[in-house]
């Protein structure tokens, strides 16, 4: 069976109530329960994990290796700053999704910059907590490659 990890960086264990007019107003609770359901048709498993601490990320990373067949990482503002994050995906060899709920093209020219992206397999972004979904779709088809 298909495993995923769904890893998510810092600030989105606030999704509901952290600026709502660029996240939403869904939780991260609610994306979970969003993707167990589609897991659940899809014949896959879901795992996730969040942390606002990077070398948590990476640690979570290093642990997929040997168990889960892809990652798709919401690494939020570690996007744009960590190599560390790059190097991790870089070196457990799986492939991963890049994913934001915003569109961070139309937003500051800071968050337009991503080390993740470079390692990435694609990138789903601007599909506010739907693009969870789009992500485990875009997993499994690569996966079944």
């Amino acid at each position: 069976m298909t495993a995923i990890l769904v890893l998510n960086g810092p600030n989105l264990n606030l999704l509901g109530t952290r600026q709502p007019e660029v996240y939403g107003y869904t939780t991260l609770a609610d994306i979970e329960t969003m993707c167990q359901d589609w897991a659940e048709t899809a014949g896959c498993t879901v795992s996730f994990a969040q942390s606002n601490h990077e070398g948590a990320l990476v640690d979570a990373i290093h642990a997929a290796k040997g168990q889960q067949d892809g990652i798709i990482l919401n690494a939020g503002a570690y996007t744009h700053t960590s190599i560390a994050l790059m190097d991790a995906i870089a070196s457990v060899e799986l492939p991963a999704i890049e994913l934001h709920l915003s569109n961070v093209h139309a937003r500051e020219e800071f968050r337009h910059n991503s080390y993740i992206a470079k390692v990435a397999i694609g990138l789903i972004c601007g599909f506010g907590a739907h693009g969870y979904v789009l992500a485990l779709e875009a997993m499994k088809a690569h996966l079944s490659r």
